[in-house]
Order: C-alpha cells, then sequence, then structure tokens
C-alpha cells in the first residue's frame, strides 16, 4: 500500500516539475495553437539571441579579412612590428596585441590576397 502511495507521489511532483517549468519558459514570452481536436493550447515561445548568429559569422569573416588585408600591405615583419610595439603600451593595447597577433588563418588569406593584388 505504501509503495503504491510512495509510486502516486513521485508521478505526481514529476507532473508538478514539468508543469512548472513549462510555466517558467512560459514568462518568456507563449503563443497559443490549436490541436487537430480543436483544443487550444498554450505553448512556450523559442527566446532568440539579441545577435543573430549570421551577423556574429559575417563580422568574424570581416575582422580576419581585415588582418589578411593589413598583413598583406604591411608584410610580415612590418606588421609584426605594429604588434610588438602594441605590446609594450598600456594593458588594452597589449590585449589588441593579442588579436591581431598572427595566426594561420590570416597568413593563408594574406598569402591568398598578395597572389591576386600583386
Amino acid at each position: 500500500m505504501e509503495a503504491a502511495m510512495m509510486g502516486k507521489q513521485l508521478e505526481f511532483d514529476q507532473r508538478v516539475n514539468r508543469l512548472t517549468k513549462k510555466h517558467q519558459k512560459m514568462d518568456r514570452g507563449y503563443r497559443a495553437t490549436m490541436r487537430k481536436d480543436g483544443l487550444v493550447i498554450m505553448k512556450p515561445q523559442r527566446v532568440r539571441s539579441a545577435v543573430p548568429a549570421k551577423v556574429l559569422l559575417l563580422s568574424l569573416i570581416g575582422f580576419f579579412a581585415f588582418k589578411a588585408f593589413l598583413l598583406s600591405s604591411l608584410g610580415p615583419t612590418g606588421y609584426q612590428y605594429r604588434i610588438d610595439s602594441l605590446n609594450e603600451g598600456t594593458s588594452v593595447e597589449q590585449a589588441g596585441a593579442w588579436v591581431m597577433q598572427i595566426d594561420p588563418l590570416s597568413q593563408l588569406l594574406s598569402a591568398q590576397l598578395n597572389k591576386v593584388l600583386y
């Protein structure tokens, strides 16, 4: 008898937890949909990112293209000279030097750019 009551209590707790999670999701927005049998049910709306992934990807591509263009136009020694001078500056400049350091992708893009431009 007690095992059956314990099982029913566990099932009830699981249902309550599931409903609580659904209501928390619905706090962020919901939409009404009608099932085939005519019953209207509320479904949580998906939360979308403030910045779309496409924008992030295009920004990243633009950043590497910018680095490749600089590397191509200044040459490896001139580019590295500027990076070294940034490394001697403030912490913000040092962070910029770390971000702008020569990486394999920028080298590859720069080599391809040199073939096209020169």
